[in-house]
């Protein structure tokens, strides 16, 4: 049987006894050391760097554990089989680019252990900070560029033909490109996100056409995820966002106010100058009324109708106390009606609705 060997090793000897004994050993002593051992060892090491405030590398340090423990592992199966056939494997013509190949899979399987560890948990890389949105987007890329370099580097251990597999592949890409140029532009529309950040997470969005307006709930590189005012759930591809004005509601400070009131023609004008400059004073005496801008005016007239404007700026940018203020300033302008005796029209008038 092992004659059929010699193609591959020309030197290999029929193992003895004592031979497959230490091989044995040699295994199963190296499977208690990586278990029992190296395991707790390198989980001891890693919340000791964590500890004296170097979660990073703390985090590298038990993403590696499993590829070194398994490069350990492959080494001894190596070493008790060359024991076994009396030839030292890891410098043989024949096997030692299979070694070096081991090896180089195990070391760039731990840097992609490392780059999906922080890919599924992309705060860790700022270390507690908000997650940005560029970080999965270039942990992506960088699991890409080792798997090729990992490949390339195990290929030039076997004198594969590099030059005309990169040919192959620069055509295969300008084909595949054509084919998906509109996904390409909704990741370069992500990236646009990413760079210039209009909005986060948990911002309230809205497009100039009013198509798009809610929360976004989540964003990825192909498209961003709003919850509507209906509690509805869009997904919006990332080129149409960045290709309209998008208002972020959320970074207002102060919100606008325009209310609307139409009171009858037959009010005397003295008493609607009178009234307008009464509301005017109400409002600026309110406190969460920006005192700058406030606009009161009859601004248009319309058969049978004057409409009273009413224009202010809440300093704030929750809805519901722009509501209650806005609240305050119908039931302040209810009470000087009344104080005035203003004639309101009704909203269903006919003449309003026919002109507006």
């Amino acid at each position: 049987m092992w004659e059929s060997f010699h193609w591959l090793l020309p030197n290999i000897e029929p193992p003895t006894w004592t031979d497959g004994i230490i091989a044995i050993v040699i295994v199963i002593a190296g499977f208690f050391i990586q278990r029992y051992i190296m395991k707790p060892g390198i989980a001891f090491l890693g919340r000791f760097v964590r500890d004296n405030g170097s979660p990073v590398i703390a985090d590298i340090l038990e993403q590696f554990s499993t590829a070194i423990r398994r490069a350990f592992m492959a080494m001894l199966i190596i070493l008790s089989l060359s024991v076994l056939v009396e030839t030292w494997l890891f410098t043989y013509p024949s096997t030692k680019n299979f070694f070096l190949s081991l090896m180089f899979y195990y070391a760039f399987k731990g840097i992609n252990d490392v780059l999906t560890f922080y890919l599924k948990n992309p705060e860790r890389v700022h270390t507690g900070k908000d997650q940005d949105l560029l970080t999965p987007f270039f942990l992506r890329i960088s699991k890409v560029l080792i798997m090729i370099i990992a490949m390339f580097s195990i290929a030039s251990l076997w004198n594969f033909n590099i030059n005309g597999f990169l040919t192959g592949i620069g055509l295969t890409g300008v084909a595949i490109a054509f084919g998906i140029r509109d996904t390409l532009g909704h990741l370069f529309g992500g990236m646009s996100v990413a760079l210039d950040k209009p909005f986060q997470i948990g911002d309230w969005i809205a497009t100039e056409d009013n198509k798009i307006d809610g929360i976004v709930e989540d964003i990825n590189l192909r498209s961003t995820l709003i919850q509507t005012g209906d509690k509805g759930l869009v997904y919006v591809p990332n080129a149409y966002l960045v290709n309209r004005p998008i208002y972020n509601l959320s970074k207002r400070t102060k919100r606008k106010c325009e209310q609307y009131f139409y009171v009858s023609s037959t009010n005397q004008e003295d008493q609607l100058r009178a009234l307008v400059e009464k509301i005017r004073k109400q409002i600026t005496l309110h406190p969460q009324i920006e005192k700058d801008i406030i606009h009161v005016a009859i601004d248009d007239f319309k058969p049978g109708s004057y409409r009273l404007f009413i224009r202010y700026h809440v300093t704030t940018n929750d809805t519901g106390v722009m509501l209650m203020i806005k609240q305050d300033i119908v039931f302040l302008c209810k009470h000087l009606f009344d104080e005035f005796a203003i004639e309101l029209v009704p909203e269903t008038n006919e003449l309003w609705l026919r002109q507006e």
